[in-house]
């Protein structure tokens, strides 16, 4: 009999199927949070300190990362979740430092270079300061914008490097934890 093909095959089917069920996900939650960046209105949030909601925006973002770490070692197909987790938490990072920029400039025309930046002005400055891009036609030119960019790129790195790491080690947690259940499964 051969068996063993039939269960290899019925296994990579499962990886893509769950594969593709997991990009569309992160395709549709990365959607759902650019409309929410571009749609909630935050000229209601001039009144709040802009340290405080960075602050705030940045204690949420370690949380949502803490709970896809937890998702990804329970996942039993690791790799696939990190990777989802990935797709959902660097969008989400980018989409908080561009709201950032957003409301510094409607704050002080004075802290980047461009009198009107607008969403899409600060998605894109974000994203250039991610990339290491900086064509240099937004700048920050306030000490305050300065230090919240630097904070940014600062925290590129970490988002890189550590984030990365902490979910492939969840991913090999994972599947650790999940050897075991493997081992005694009846076939």
């Amino acid at each position: 009999m051969s068996t063993a093909p039939s269960i290899q095959a019925s296994a990579k089917a499962e990886r893509r199927r769950l594969a593709v069920i997991g990009g569309l996900r992160s395709s549709m939650t990365a959607i759902v949070l650019i409309a929410a960046y571009y749609l909630l209105p935050l000229d209601r949030l001039s009144g709040v300190s802009l340290a405080v909601s960075l602050a705030v925006g940045l204690a949420a973002l370690t949380g949502i990362a803490a709970y896809q770490v937890r998702a990804i070692i329970r996942h039993p197909h690791s790799a696939v979740r990190a990777i989802e987790a990935l797709a959902i938490t660097v969008p989400l990072f980018l989409l908080l430092f561009a709201a950032t920029y957003f409301l510094m400039a409607q704050a002080n025309t004075d802290n980047f270079n461009i009198h009107s930046l607008t969403r899409t002005d600060s998605l894109y400055f974000t994203i250039t300061v991610f990339a290491t891009v900086g064509f240099g036609d937004i700048s920050a030119t306030s000490q305050v914008a300065r230090i919240a960019v630097m904070v940014q790129m600062i925290l590129d790195l970490l988002v890189v490097g550590l984030l990365v790491k902490v979910f492939l080690n969840a991913v090999q947690l994972g599947r650790e934890q999940q050897a075991p259940k493997q081992d005694t499964e009846p076939t």
